[in-house]
């Protein structure tokens, strides 16, 4: 989804889309086995708390029971000897109503907290091990709002929600039965209107659900752009584009207000039809409970009991709107955390059943043919062999598919035909975190964590040794500045290290590669971020990081892979040159073109206004 500032494109986009919403009552159907696994570890505490419940329901149908007794027998028949046993009983059943309700809520709202943190580990945990494809397609705002919001609803199944629903249904069944033994004849008419409602209910939340579908996703979206909006904020201060975020940001907050405004209009009809089912119901019951008391049909006692009875089935439905609503929405964020959680993760596929010892670093790629769209390839049958502790060096225009090789060589994807082989084992086939574990990377941005230095760096290798982690920062010249703050590597270095230059940074980017030791390296522009001196520093660091290692190097300036083993010219996905530094000179090709035509710019970057060959 993209925002834009005019809300009319904004907004056919959008309701062209709440179409695709499938509003068959079978979505809720189709939910019950997750609501069961849910609930199946908590059974013992749900059973306890329908025990709760049902003694709760109980207790609170004393008072109005006792109305009758008290009426005909203690005000019109004297009998005053029952007066004190019938307030006992109704202070008795009071005071257990209120502790089981304390009960109820402590056990189950606890336990229901507690299987939301569950839950969001759960889909965390899962969305963790999902293929980098996922994150290609999903923004990462979008998938923040459905690990902490989708799951907030399930308090209404596994809490008191699910068991108020359950016990307004009990006390109208109980108050039901009582009222047919008073008066056939009213209840079968309040029976009547009640059945209406029951149709209208279910029609109800049939429209209301994919509603809530829909504010569920629409959340996520707002909530998506919003982190993006914030992650990116010197671009946009930088464009000076306040006003144009604000405008985007404000046309998704329209469409998630309009989308609320829907359910509360339905909700809203749904107490309208309610209220005025019960001043129908309650008018009847008036007009014939008048007729049969003075038709000696009903006793005084009768008639009051009857009319409280009937206030304990009318206040179950209108608990039926309100608790229903919550229920039904708590089934629209399970849905959406179910289809997350339904993605098979990449390290799940039953292919990959080869675990990779400690590897030597061959790397063979065989005619790989892969295309992130699949219709559209990106790379056209590479291939090309790097032998243990080499250097290969990936050169070519911007888009030429440099980045997709090592995406490949990382397992981040499959080719779609065609293998790429490490010491003879297909990746395709591998244990991932077997391979993973033995692969290091030092990308041209530089991704470190909101934390300090310290567990930046250990975070390839979180059992290292203090000897280790100080080693490796003295190679990579993180020592140099880390050492010079007051809480040397125990400073907290901000979100994506902004309180850093981009050359410290980089180095502690190498730094955590070095305490990795893997043995398979790649390198993506590493000293980009570096000036001339600081790039001198660590050359020596990064000299000791390829020793020994099979190396990979996504160049852009191509004085930096001189002494590169082989040197890869990549072009639309194809390798059309292949050789070393020297070699591909001699051959005055690609290579030759790319390097004559950089050497000459860095050259003439430092002449004099007037100097060197005006062509």
């Amino acid at each position: 989804m993209r925002f834009r500032p005019s809300s009319e494109p904004s907004s056919r986009h959008f309701k062209s889309r709440k179409t695709l919403v499938n509003t068959s009552p079978l979505r809720a159907f189709r939910a019950l086995p997750e609501v069961w696994a849910l609930m199946r570890p908590r059974r013992r505490l749900l059973t306890l708390g329908f025990a709760l419940m049902i003694v709760n329901r109980v207790c609170g149908l004393v008072l109005p029971a006792s109305t009758k007794f008290l009426v005909d027998d203690v005000m019109s028949r004297g009998h005053v000897k029952l007066l004190l046993p019938i307030v006992a009983l109704v202070l008795l059943a009071t005071f257990t109503q209120g502790v089981t309700s304390f009960a109820l809520t402590q056990t189950l709202s606890k336990a229901a907290q507690k299987l939301i943190n569950e839950l969001r580990a759960r889909v965390q945990e899962h969305v963790g091990r999902l293929p980098l494809r996922y994150y290609d397609e999903n923004k990462v705002g979008v998938l923040v709002s459905r690990i902490m919001t989708d799951v907030e609803g399930v308090r209404n199944l596994v809490g008191t929600g699910l068991v108020d629903f359950v016990g307004g249904l009990l006390t109208a069944l109980i108050a039901f039965v009582v009222l047919v033994r008073i008066s056939p004849l009213m209840t079968g008419i309040a029976f009547f209107f009640l059945l209406v409602f029951g149709i209208v209910l279910r029609k109800a939340f049939q429209t209301i659900r994919p509603i809530f579908r829909e504010r569920g996703r629409l959340n996520a979206e707002v909530t998506g752009r919003l982190t993006e909006s914030l992650g990116g904020v010197r671009v946009v201060k930088g464009y000076h584009a306040e006003a144009r975020e604000h405008a985007v940001f404000t046309s998704g907050l329209q469409l998630l207000l309009e989308n609320v405004f829907r359910t509360l209009t339905a909700t809203s009809l749904m107490g309208l039809s309610s209220t005025v089912l019960m001043g129908v119901v309650g008018a009847i019951v008036m007009f014939v409970g008048a007729h049969e008391f003075l038709a000696h049909k009903l006793t005084l006692g009768d008639y009051f009991t009857y009319i409280m009875f009937l206030g304990y089935l009318a206040a179950p439905l209108f608990q039926v709107v309100g608790i229903g609503t919550q229920v039904t929405e708590a089934i629209a964020g399970l849905e959406r955390t179910r289809e997350i959680l339904n993605e098979q993760p990449e390290d799940d596929d039953p292919a990959r059943t080869v675990p990779m010892q400690r590897i030597a670093g061959r790397v063979e790629f065989r005619d790989v043919v892969f295309g992130y769209i699949p219709e559209k390839p990106v790379l056209h049958g590479v291939g090309f062999t790097a032998e243990p502790g080499s250097l290969t060096a990936l050169v070519g225009s911007s888009g030429s598919g440099k980045s997709t090789i090592i995406s490949l060589l990382a397992a981040f994807h499959t080719p779609q035909s065609g293998q790429v082989r490490v010491d003879g084992f297909d990746l395709a086939q591998v244990n991932l975190a077997s391979y993973r574990s033995q692969l290091g990377m030092v990308l041209q941005d530089s991704f470190l964590f909101d934390g300090t230095i310290r567990e930046n760096v250990m975070f390839s290798r979180p059992a290292a040794t203090e000897e280790k982690f100080l080693e490796a920062c003295r190679i990579a010249r993180v020592d140099e500045f880390a050492e010079s703050f007051e809480q040397g590597y125990d400073t907290i270095i901000g979100e994506r290290g902004v309180k850093l230059s981009g050359g410290q940074r980089q180095r502690l980017s190498i730094a955590r590669a070095i305490l990795a030791d893997p043995r398979i390296l790649i390198l993506d522009e590493a000293t980009s971020s570096l000036d001339s001196e600081s790039e001198a520093l660590i050359q020596q660091g990064l000299a000791y990081l390829m020793r020994g290692r099979t190396t990979f190097v996504i160049a852009h300036r191509l004085s930096t892979i001189r002494r590169a083993d082989q040197i890869l010219v990549v072009e639309a996905g194809n390798i059309v040159e292949h050789g070393t530094h020297s070699e591909l000179l001699a051959a005055n090709g690609r290579y030759f073109d790319l390097y004559t035509r950089q050497h000459g710019l860095e050259e003439n970057l430092f002449l004099a206004p007037g100097e060197g060959d005006p062509h």
